[in-house]
């Protein structure tokens, strides 16, 4: 079972988000910001990590430095989330290190589509396998 860590301030955007993806299959933790997530990262050991890029405590951009820095995850795959899209942001999150990046309102077809694309591309494994 491949296990995602979801992090975002907002209750309902990881209660979504959950719903989905237990639905899928997917094992899913949950951290509340920034600083949650790496801390919980490091405890759960996620193959895939979902950033809010602005949460309390460390935004996603800074969360994701953090992550980086450590060498568990360095190839893990990041999904930055984010409700501000402007022009330039895609860009800036992948240039940050960022694997993907994902629109709120977050739509349930984008998001699946991006799961299985990840898949696709063997960035997204199951645990021990």
């Amino acid at each position: 079972m491949i296990k995602v860590l979801i992090a975002d301030d907002r209750a309902a955007s990881r209660e979504l988000i959950r719903t989905v993806l237990e639905a899928d299959g997917y094992e899913v933790e949950e951290a509340v910001d920034g600083l949650d997530a790496v801390l919980c990262a490091e405890e759960c050991q996620p193959a895939l990590i979902i950033l809010d890029l602005q949460m309390p405590r460390l935004n996603g951009f800074e969360a994701l430095e953090r992550l980086r820095q450590d060498r568990r995850f360095s190839d893990t795959p990041v999904m930055a989330l984010t409700a501000s899209a402007m022009n330039g942001d895609r860009e800036r999150a992948v240039a940050a290190g960022f694997t993907s990046y994902v629109t709120k309102p977050v739509s349930l077809t984008s998001l699946r589509s991006e799961l299985k694309r990840l898949l696709d591309a063997g960035v997204l494994r199951a645990a021990g396998g």
